[in-house]
């Protein structure tokens, strides 16, 4: 870890170098090194969080079928923010952004954390395709649905909605691969696209292969996950409206059962999520506006279960999941720096059989959430967000219990240094 944290030290003295020379070359000179600088932004997003719930017992809870550990997905895995209560660091985000010739345009952010350092995406964009078409290749966020493309700081709450995190995890769809977009010669918006990705994502795919006693089930070769999008957009006066539907399909290798315990499990078979995104924006003025947003989306799985039992062996049963959920949400600007929002997760169908057998799985796992938010300028925001969060649970006794929570969040997020502008 030593060596590691070297090399992040490293890295960001050359950029404050880059950054002094920036300054100080002459733009006149042709050879100035500035004009190889790129737009270099760092973004720190803190948190101060109270919950009627103790951290221990809020990280055992689980949003039961939605994990590869079984039946229970602890809320840590779920939800990768405001895990602990009081005082918490969420992350920092450090971005660069350049255009490289008449033909790429290079982008990466790393995700700063104190459980360590990441690239959470690292590409290149094409610029000049004929007949409508675009080249993105590299780690990215994939452009399923409306709101996994983005990135946390851009979101209008504190967390990401509950369908989504349930499907691919607290970090979203984020994977290596690349992705080919052509946009219709049309009046309106029309983009179609397609991603091929590694599918790594552990939640919903994965690609490693695994060994039982007496059960080898071989790993995914080369990519195994695509993702299939079409988005549309057009304005009806002050109203702008943007739809569009996702759908990932890919093999899925999730494994559980790293030690031989009863209730360990291990999955092999294919997974495909499916979308549908709508949103409506009415602008009353050059600053007001009133936002309405929802995502609908669905999982169907199917392939082979593993168990460890009782008896010391394991237990192969065909495993069949349906799981669908939303979230619809209203965000109002009312002045310049005022927006006010409000939003609800629900999931209502959480299906799964083992051979011939349904799982007894609670379903309507529902949340709520609201929030206020204070912008003193555009590089700072202050929100306080409270969340009635009704989709945890507890076993006990073989039966599952619902443990509403009770959450208040007063979040900070401050940006320095030049970032671009973010898509609709």
């Amino acid at each position: 870890m030593k060596g590691k944290h070297a090399l992040i030290l490293l890295f960001i003295l050359w950029l404050a170098g880059a950054a002094g020379l920036h300054g100080q070359e002459r733009t006149s000179n042709p050879f100035a090194q500035a004009k190889f600088v790129p737009d270099i932004s760092l973004i720190l997003d803190s948190s101060f969080v109270a919950r009627d719930r103790d951290d221990a017992l809020f990280a055992s809870l689980a949003l039961p079928g939605f994990s590869h550990t079984g039946p229970a997905g602890r809320a840590a895995e779920i939800d990768e923010t405001n895990i602990e209560q009081g005082f918490n660091l969420n992350y920092a985000e450090l971005t660069l952004a350049s255009v490289v010739d008449p033909y790429f345009d290079l982008f990466a952010v790393f995700h700063v954390s104190p459980d360590g350092f990441d690239i959470e995406e690292a590409y290149f964009v094409t610029r000049r395709l004929p007949a409508g078409l675009q080249v993105k290749g590299g780690r990215f966020l994939s452009h399923f649905g409306r709101i996994n493309g983005q990135h946390a700081h851009y979101w209008d709450f504190a967390s990401a909605p509950l369908v989504l995190s349930a499907f691919f995890g607290g970090g979203g769809l984020g994977e290596l691969g690349a992705r080919l977009a052509w946009v219709a010669p049309l009046d309106i918006f029309l983009q179609l696209a397609v991603e091929v990705l590694q599918g790594d994502n552990g939640m919903s795919f994965g690609r490693e292969g695994f060994e039982l006693d007496g059960v080898s089930v071989a790993g995914v070769r080369g990519p195994g996950l695509v993702v299939a999008t079409a988005k549309t957009s057009f304005d009806l006066g002050n109203l702008t409206v943007l739809a569009g539907l996702s759908n990932a399909s890919g093999r899925s290798r999730r494994d559980a059962a790293t030690e031989e315990e009863n209730g360990a499990t291990a999955f092999a078979g294919r997974s495909n999520v499916f979308g549908a995104d709508l949103t409506l924006k009415y602008l009353f003025d050059s600053i007001r506006y009133l936002a309405l947003q929802a995502e609908v989306m669905g999982r169907a799985s199917s392939g082979d279960h593993y168990e460890h039992d009782t008896t010391g062996g394991w237990t192969r049963l065909e495993q069949r999941g349906r799981q669908a959920g939303m979230y619809a949400q209203a965000v109002g600007r009312l002045s310049k720096r005022l927006r006010l929002g409000a939003r609800l997760d629900w999931i209502w169908k959480n299906g799964l059989r083992l051979g011939e057998i349904g799982q007894p799985l609670p379903e309507n796992l529902t949340r709520y959430t609201a929030m206020g938010e204070w912008n003193p300028t555009e590089f700072s925001r202050l929100r306080l967000q409270y969340t009635f969060d009704r989709s945890r649970h507890e076993q006990a006794g073989g039966q599952w219990l619902r443990r509403p929570v009770h959450e208040l969040a007063l979040q900070v997020n401050i940006t320095i240094g030049a970032h671009g502008a973010h898509a609709f």
